[in-house]
């Protein structure tokens, strides 16, 4: 690239040669950053998140709290930080969808979510689920019947929110142990449903 040149670099290159650049210079180790990211991406985040689902869909009490002062309800199971100081909490049902977007950046509940994906960043997302939600879903793979509700919820920074997915079919048996791993982030965003086993 030549000096004063308009030329984009991607962001996903940048990152990658100043992780490369980083490394050579023994600033950082490269094992230990795929740690933290996984931890972060799959691990921490999500994984909290689907405990407080799993323990709402088993605890009727702690469902009617969850709903009516999410933050408390979500602080109670230990899930604070980052952008986790005031959540609400809506609930998906047969006749009702929620789903939720950052029109102006991304925020998001870290503590409960992990780290946000690139399509929740990404400007068409963020502009398309506020104009025409159904189309933005079924592109994502969700379709949903057209007699369902959809409402969309805008985060900001003073709040965050979560959806509460509905239990899928089938699963009324299991334990909240047995449920965490059935409940995706995306389930937790909205823009997917949560599959039975």
């Amino acid at each position: 690239m030549t000096t004063g040149s308009t030329e984009r670099i991607s962001p996903a290159l940048r990152t990658e040669a100043l992780e490369q650049l980083l490394t050579e210079r023994g600033l950082i180790n490269p094992d230990t950053m795929d740690r933290i990211i996984t931890t972060y991406e799959t691990n921490v985040g999500p994984l909290n998140g689907a405990k407080v689902v799993a323990k709402a869909w088993t605890d009727p009490e702690y469902r009617r709290w969850l709903l009516d002062d999410g933050t408390a309800a979500i602080r109670e199971l230990g899930y604070v930080g980052r952008q986790a100081e005031h959540i609400v909490v809506v609930e998906n049902t047969a006749t009702t969808h929620n789903v939720v977007v950052c029109t102006l950046c991304s925020c998001y509940p870290w503590s409960v979510l992990g780290l946000p994906p690139s399509w929740y960043k990404d400007p068409a997302y963020r502009a398309r689920m506020v104009r025409e939600p159904r189309r933005v879903l079924s592109e994502m793979g969700l379709d949903l019947a057209d007699d369902v509700r959809i409402t969309v919820h805008d985060s900001s920074s003073e709040v965050r929110w979560l959806v509460l997915p509905e239990r899928p079919a089938g699963t009324e048996e299991l334990t909240a142990e047995q449920l965490v791993p059935l409940v995706t982030r995306d389930a937790m965003v909205g823009v997917a449903k949560v599959k039975a086993p």
